[in-house]
């Protein structure tokens, strides 16, 4: 039997583009991808969302985390 994140890695929503940041904070990791001229955040392997810049989209990561955790 599979479980979800086997499913997941099946689904082929891994990230495109080059590696820009990776941080690991409180147990889940943010990275962020450029793909296209864009920013694409990833949030413990999910895609969070699409920005035009490095910094915004290392904000909208972090700050993501800081409201999951809470």
């Amino acid at each position: 039997m599979k479980d979800f994140s086997q499913l997941r890695e099946l689904t082929g929503r891994k990230p495109k583009g080059r590696k820009v940041y990776d941080k690991k904070i409180k147990g889940i990791s943010v990275m962020v991808h450029k793909d296209q001229n864009r920013f694409v955040t990833y949030v413990d392997g999910d895609r969070l969302d699409v920005y035009r810049s490095q910094r915004e989209a290392e904000k909208a990561g972090l700050e993501f985390i800081k409201q999951y955790k809470g």
